[in-house]
């Protein structure tokens, strides 16, 4: 069932976007002068319209790096001011919406510790009650698809039109190349129920290591999401948060230009018919497998009532082995 969200598109809040939305800039504000001199570097790319630095960090420990705090917003209202950058940042409660709206931050958007939790979400909702600025909203650590449209609902019923969804991926449960596992099924279904919500993705948090940022982003943008959030830094390996993820202002340039935005949709006659060929052929093996799997389910059903009643137990190693 689809879920009717009262959505702006982000062309509209988004001046001059005209490709995919590129958000850049540290985990972590560090420094006026790193800030600054992370955003000088951004400026120079015309497909970096957005900054972001991260000015209050949840940390899964105490005594770890938890941010600069307010200090940092200054230097963000400096970027906006001096460089022309728009500025977002994350927020975590009502207190870091009211100081982000005082420093005047373009976009905001809620992280995937307080995404996962309805009474924070709807904390951040009632501050934004009146205000009319862009929110986006990580994925829950879990996955957790109702979860994560129960906090856009939230946020869309205080009146935010101007909404979007970042796919940071989820927490993995067992190992996996990735930090956070991107199972691209749950923001596909996410666009399906809410097909005019902006969606982007964080190849940054996915990955969890730089090397695979480009092809976390390409597939990103092979199933038409609007853009990237991806993490920069002067030094990334000497940052002081998630500094294995990081990659410099250049080396994103770099990625930027080898993506591939490839197209929904084809007027080429020749490619529809021989797409539509190409599915009528995998229907044809799709409904050939399910009647083998049906008749697998048969014999097991078969073997079942075989062995109860000759009062055989279920499992024979042989067998299994």
């Amino acid at each position: 069932m689809k879920v009717q969200l009262n959505l702006s598109p982000i062309e509209n809040w988004i001046p001059g976007l005209n490709e995919p939305l590129v958000i850049s800039g540290p985990c972590s504000a560090e420094s006026e002068e790193q800030v600054m001199a992370v955003a000088r570097e951004l400026k120079k790319n015309p497909k970096v319209k957005v900054f972001r630095a991260g000015i209050w960090k949840p940390r899964t420990r105490p005594n770890s790096f938890e941010g600069i705090g307010e200090v940092g917003l200054q230097w963000l209202k400096r970027v906006k001011e001096e460089i022309g950058m728009l500025t977002s940042v994350e927020v975590a409660k009502a207190s870091h919406v009211e100081l982000a709206l005082k420093y005047g931050v373009d976009i905001i958007w809620i992280g995937a510790r307080t995404s996962v939790n309805p009474f924070s979400v709807q904390e951040i909702a009632d501050a934004l009650v009146g205000v009319d600025i862009p929110v986006l909203v990580k994925n829950p650590i879990n996955p957790d698809l109702q979860l994560w449209i129960g906090a856009l609902e939230r946020i869309n019923q205080a009146g935010i039109t101007k909404l979007g969804a970042i796919h940071r991926g989820f927490s993995p449960l067992s190992d996996s190349e990735y930090r956070n596992e991107p199972m691209w099924s749950i923001p596909i279904e996410l666009e399906r129920l809410i097909p005019n919500l902006p969606i982007i993705c964080d190849p940054s948090h996915i990955s969890g290591n730089r090397v695979l940022i480009e092809s976390v982003s390409q597939k990103a943008y092979d199933l038409q999401m609007k853009g990237v959030m991806i993490e920069s830094h002067m030094d990334p390996d000497n940052a002081l948060s998630d500094a294995k993820q990081q990659i410099t202002p250049k080396t994103l340039g770099k990625i930027l230009n080898r993506l591939i935005i490839r197209e929904p949709e084809s007027s080429d006659l020749n490619f529809e018919l021989r797409l539509k060929e190409l599915r009528k052929k995998i229907d044809q093996v799709d409904h050939e497998l399910l009647e083998a799997m049906g008749a697998r389910m048969q014999l097991a059903e078969e073997i079942a009532l075989h062995k109860k009643e000759h009062n055989i137990t279920i499992l024979q190693t042989g067998r299994y082995d």
